[in-house]
C-alpha cells in the first residue's frame, strides 16, 4: 500500500516534470519571501527555555523590577592610575551623554558622591583605626603639601625628612612604599618622561584596591532591530568616543566593552559567520561526494537543486512556525543539508543501478518508476522516523532544541516530498540515465561473509561494548554554563573574564526578592554566614554599621588633620627657576646625610633632584605637573571623608535606592560568591548553600544550575519520546516486532558507543551539542531501516547492495556537514559539530557492521 502511494507520486511527477518544477519554483519563491521578511534571530540565551519554568519566572520578575542590567553596554576602563581611571570614565560618560542618537542613558556607578563622602564609614573599626593613625603620622608631610600643593612643596617635605634623619629620627615603615613610588616618578620626570603620580595609591595604600581595579561606564544603547547586530552602532560610537580621550591617546588608559547587548551581538556574529561558512562548505563537500557517488552531472545538479529547494521550503516553514530562531535552532540549515541529502542519495544510487533481468540498464522512465517503488516506502519510513527523533524535544521546556526539533522534523517530511516529487521531475528534464554497472561495494563481499561466519563472537563483542557504554552513562558530564559555549577571544568575553576575578563584579551572582526590610535584614545575615558567600549587598548594607565608634575615630583624626589641611591661601604656583632652586636645596640636604644613611629610594630621589635642578624649563614644569596633577583633588577628598554626616536609610540617594528597592516595596539582595564560579562544582555548592536560607533565589548563578536540570530533564523526555515514537512508527509500518527490534537495537547500541567516546575523549555535553541525541536517533534509524527492509526483500549480502553504497556516501555527506560545524569559531557550535561527528561514526559502525551480524540468516545464506 505504502509503496503503491509513493510510486504513484513518483511516476506522476516524472510524467509532469515541467509542471512540478514550475510549482516548486513558485513555492520556493514564496518561502524565500517569507524568510526574508518574517524570520529573525535572537542571541539571548534566556530565550532557550520556556517562560513557564519557576526559576525563569523568578528571574523575569527580577528583571521586570530591576531592569538596569538588561541590554546594557558597559565600558570597563583600565588606567595606569586610579585617578586617570576616574577621569577617563567621567570624560567618556560626558561624551556619551551628549550622544542621544546612540544612547538612552549613561551612568558612572562608582562616581556617586554618597560613596565618596562616606567611604571611610564602610570600613570596620579595626581597619579604620590604623588607616587614620597612618594618616595622622603623615600630618607634617600633608600640611606642607596643603600649604604649597606643588613640586616645590613636595621638595620641601623631602627636606624635612632629611632634617629628621639627620637628628636620628626614622622614617615610618608605612611610608617606605610611598617614598619609592615618588622617587621612581621623579626619576622618570627628571629624564624627560613625566608620568602622573597617583596620590590616591600613596595615601590610601591597599585600601584603594578594595573597590577593584577598574572603572565602569554603564549605558543603555539604542538598538536597531533591523540589523543582525542591533547594538553594533552604539558599540562603535562608544569605542570612537573613548579613542578620542586624552588619556587614551597618551596610552595611559584602555577599555574593553562588554554587557548583555555586546555579548548578544558577538554571539550572533560568531554563530552566523560559522553557520554561513559551514553551509557553504557543507554544500561544497556534499557536491564532491555526489560526484563520487553518482558520477553524472545530470544527476548531481537535480540532487543539489532538490536539496536547495527543500532547504528553502524548510526555512519558509520556520518563518511561519517560530518566526524567530535561537542560537540552537539556527543550526537547522546545516543539519537539513547533512540529513536530507541521504534521501536523495538513496534515490539517486538506486536509480543509477536499475537494470532489467538481462543486466542491461532500464530506460529512464522505467528506472524512475522502479526506484520509486523500491525506495519510496523506505525513504518515507526513514523520513518519518527521523522526524520523530527530532520531534522528541518539542514537548520539553528546552525551547532551544524544541524549536530545532520542530523545524528539522518538518524539514525531514519536506525532504521526503521533494525527493519523491521534484527529484524525479528534474531527473527527467535533465535526461539522467541509469548505468547498471557494479560499484566498489561489491568488493565488500568477503567482509560480508566474514561477518556472517563469525556472527556469535561478534555479537558478544558488540554486547560487551554496549554494556561498557551503559556502565559509563553515570559519568557523563554536563556543562550548563552558557559562557563556556561562547568564543572566549571576543572583546566582551575577555572583559567578563576580568570581572570574574573580583567577587564584587563577577557575573555569577545570586539574587533574592523579599517583601520587607525585616526579612531582608534577617536573610542577609543568614546568607553572609554561609562559607561560599563573599558578601550580600542590599539597601541596609549601604548604611554603615557602628557609626558612633567610627565617628569618634574620625572626629579625633579631623581635629588633628583639618587645621593642617585647611589652608585659606595656599602658595602661588612656582616658576621653573623656583622649582630648580627647591630641587637643588633638597638635594644638598640629602647629600649631607652621606650615602650610607640613604636608602635606595632616597638615593634615587637625590639623583633625580640633581638632574632636575639643571633641567630646562619644559622638563621642570612637566615634572611639576606630573607630580601634583591629582594632589589638590586628593587633599580635598581627604578633607571630605574626615567630616561625614550620620547616615540612615533615608539618606541613600534615589538612584542607588532604585537598585535595591522596587517600586512596590520589595527589597533585592545581591549575593556575591567566593571562589572560581566558572567551576561547576563551586557554582553548584554556592547555590545549594543559598537554598538552605531561601529556596526561591534567582539571578545568573541560579539560571546556570537550573538550566542544567531543565536540559537534563529535556534530554530524558526527548529520548523516551523519540524511542517510543520511532518504535510505534516501525511497528505500524513494518508490522513485525522482530523487524522493529532489528532497527531499534543498533540504534541503542550506537547511542551507548557514543557515550564511550564522550567519556573517553572527553567531550562534555552542553546546551548546544545535546542536539546530537535526536540527530543520532534520526540518522541511525534511517540507515537501519534501509538495511532491514532490504533484508525483508531477500537481499542476503547487505554490504554489496546499492543501499550500502548509498549509506556510505550519505554518511560522508552528513559527516561533511557536521565537520563544517566543528570548524566554527563559536565553541558551542564547534562542540555540536564534534559530537555529531562522533555519533555519526558510531551510527555508521553499527549500520555497516552490527546490523549484518544481527540480522537472522536467510535461507540462501544457510546454503552458502
Amino acid at each position: 500500500m505504502l509503496s503503491d502511494l509513493t510510486n504513484r507520486l513518483n511516476a506522476f511527477c516524472a510524467r509532469h516534470a515541467f509542471l512540478v518544477v514550475v510549482l516548486f519554483v513558485l513555492l520556493c519563491t514564496g518561502a524565500g519571501w517569507l524568510s526574508m521578511n518574517q524570520l529573525g534571530i535572537t542571541t539571548e540565551t534566556d530565550k532557550l527555555f520556556a517562560d513557564s519554568l519557576p526559576w525563569k519566572q523568578r528571574n523575569t520578575a527580577l528583571e521586570h523590577q530591576f531592569p538596569g542590567e538588561k541590554g546594557t553596554l558597559v565600558a570597563i576602563i583600565d588606567a595606569a592610575t586610579p585617578e586617570e581611571g576616574r577621569e577617563t570614565a567621567h570624560q567618556l560618560a560626558l561624551s556619551l551623554q551628549a550622544d542621544k542618537a546612540h544612547f538612552v542613558s549613561v551612568s558612572e556607578p562608582d562616581a556617586n558622591p554618597y560613596y565618596t563622602r562616606n567611604g571611610l564609614l564602610f570600613l570596620d573599626a579595626d581597619t579604620l583605626e590604623p588607616v587614620l593613625d597612618s594618616t595622622i603620622a603623615a600630618q607634617p608631610f600633608l600640611g606642607s603639601l596643603a600649604a604649597d600643593p606643588s613640586a616645590r612643596g613636595l621638595f620641601s617635605t623631602f627636606g624635612l625628612m632629611a632634617m629628621g634623619l639627620q637628628h636620628g629620627q626614622e622614617l615610618p615603615s608605612s611610608f617606605a612604599s610611598a617614598l619609592g613610588t615618588m622617587a621612581t616618578t621623579l626619576d622618570r620626570a627628571s629624564r624627560g618622561d613625566a608620568q602622573p603620580l597617583s596620590w590616591q595609591t600613596m595615601l590610601a595604600g591597599k585600601l584603594q584596591e578594595m573597590g577593584g581595579h577598574y572603572q565602569f561606564v554603564v549605558t543603555k544603547p539604542r538598538v536597531d532591530f533591523s540589523s543582525f547586530e542591533p547594538s553594533s552602532a552604539s558599540t562603535e560610537a562608544m569605542r570612537a568616543a573613548f579613542n578620542q580621550l586624552p588619556t587614551v591617546k597618551a596610552k595611559r588608559a584602555s577599555a574593553l566593552i562588554t554587557g548583555e547587548a555586546k555579548l548578544n551581538d558577538e554571539e550572533f556574529s560568531t554563530v552566523a559567520s560559522g553557520m554561513v561558512l559551514g553551509l557553504i562548505l557543507s554544500l561544497a563537500l556534499v557536491t564532491l561526494w555526489l560526484v563520487l557517488a553518482v558520477r553524472s552531472w545530470r544527476m548531481i545538479v537535480p540532487i543539489l537543486l532538490t536539496l536547495i529547494s527543500g532547504l528553502l521550503l524548510t526555512t519558509g516553514f520556520a518563518a511561519l512556525a517560530v518566526g524567530t530562531l535561537n542560537l540552537i535552532s539556527v543550526a537547522f540549515a546545516i543539519l537539513f543539508v547533512g540529513i536530507a541529502v541521504d534521501f536523495a542519495i538513496q534515490y539517486g544510487v538506486r536509480f543509477r543501478s536499475q537494470e532489467n533481468h538481462n543486466g542491461r540498464p532500464l530506460s529512464a522512465h522505467d528506472a524512475i518508476e522502479r526506484t520509486g517503488k523500491e525506495s519510496g516506502g523506505q525513504i518515507f519510513i526513514a523520513a518519518l522516523a527521523t522526524a520523530t527523533g527530532f520531534m522528541g524535544f518539542t514537548p520539553t521546556s528546552f525551547v532551544g532544541v524544541a524549536q530545532l526539533g520542530l523545524i528539522a522534523g518538518a524539514g525531514m517530511i519536506i525532504a521526503f516530498f521533494c525527493t519523491l516529487s521534484l527529484l524525479p521531475a528534474l531527473l527527467t528534464l535533465f535526461g539522467a540515465q541509469p548505468v547498471a554497472r557494479k560499484r566498489a561495494t561489491s568488493r565488500l563481499l568477503p567482509v560480508d561473509l566474514f561477518l556472517r561466519r563469525h556472527r556469535r563472537p561478534l555479537l558478544g563483542v558488540f554486547a560487551l561494548l554496549g554494556l561498557a557504554g551503559l556502565s559509563l552513562t553515570p559519568f557523563l558530564s554536563f556543562d550548563s554554563d552558557p559562557l563556556h559555549t561562547k568564543n572566549p577571544n571576543t572583546e566582551g568575553m575577555k572583559a567578563l573574564t576580568l570581572l570574574e576575578a573580583n567577587p564584587l563584579t563577577t557575573p555569577y551572582n545570586a539574587q533574592v526578592l523579599v517583601a520587607d526590610k525585616e526579612t531582608a535584614e534577617k536573610q542577609a545575615k543568614a546568607f553572609s554566614a554561609l562559607p561560599s558567600v563573599h558578601d550580600v549587598l542590599w539597601l541596609g548594607a549601604l548604611v554603615p554599621e557602628d557609626q558612633n565608634t567610627k565617628f569618634q575615630l574620625l572626629h579625633d583624626a579631623a581635629d588633628i588633620l583639618l587645621p593642617t589641611l585647611t589652608v585659606p591661601h595656599p602658595a602661588a604656583p612656582p616658576s621653573a627657576q623656583e622649582l630648580r632652586d627647591a630641587a637643588h636645596a633638597t638635594s644638598q640636604r640629602l647629600s649631607a646625610l652621606g650615602d650610607k644613611a640613604l636608602t635606595p629610594s632616597l638615593r634615587t630621589l637625590r639623583e633625580a633632584l640633581d638632574r632636575l635642578s639643571q633641567a630646562p624649563d619644559a622638563t621642570v614644569m612637566a615634572a611639576n605637573a606630573s607630580l601634583t596633577r591629582f594632589l589638590p583633588d586628593e587633599l580635598s577628598q581627604l578633607r571630605t571623608v574626615l567630616t561625614p554626616s550620620p547616615v540612615g536609610l533615608k539618606d541613600i540617594p534615589d538612584d542607588i535606592r532604585a537598585n535595591y528597592l522596587s517600586p512596590d516595596g520589595h527589597y533585592r539582595l545581591v549575593i556575591h560568591p567566593k571562589g572560581q564560579m566558572s567551576n561547576p562544582e563551586t557554582l553548584h555548592r554556592f547555590i545549594t548553600e543559598l537554598r538552605t536560607v531561601n529556596p526561591t533565589i534567582a539571578g545568573p548563578a541560579l539560571e546556570i544550575t537550573e538550566s542544567a536540570h531543565t536540559i537534563t530533564h529535556a534530554f530524558l523526555i526527548a529520548a523516551l519520546c523519540a524511542i517510543i515514537g520511532i518504535a510505534l512508527i516501525l511497528l505500524v509500518t513494518l508490522r513485525r516486532l522482530v523487524d522493529s527490534l532489528l532497527v531499534l537495537i543498533p540504534l541503542i547500541l550506537s547511542s551507548l558507543l557514543t557515550v564511550i567516546l564522550i567519556v573517553a575523549i572527553p567531550e562534555p555535553l552542553n546546551y548546544a551539542n545535546i542536539i546530537a541525541l535526536p540527530l543520532l536517533l534520526g540518522v541511525g534509524v534511517s540507515f537501519n531501516i534501509y538495511f532491514v527492509m532490504n533484508w525483508r526483500a531477500g537481499i542476503c549480502h547487505p554490504l554489496t547492495s546499492p543501499t550500502a553504497r548509498a549509506v556510505l556516501f550519505s554518511a560522508l555527506t552528513t559527516g561533511s556537514a557536521f565537520g563544517s560545524l566543528a570548524l566554527s569559531a563559536h565553541p558551542g557550535t564547534a562542540s555540536m559539530g564534534r559530537l555529531l561527528l562522533l555519533s555519526l561514526g558510531c551510527t555508521l559502525l553499527c549500520s555497516l557492521f552490527f546490523i549484518p551480524v544481527l540480522l537472522p540468516k536467510t535461507p540462501q545464506q544457510d546454503s552458502e
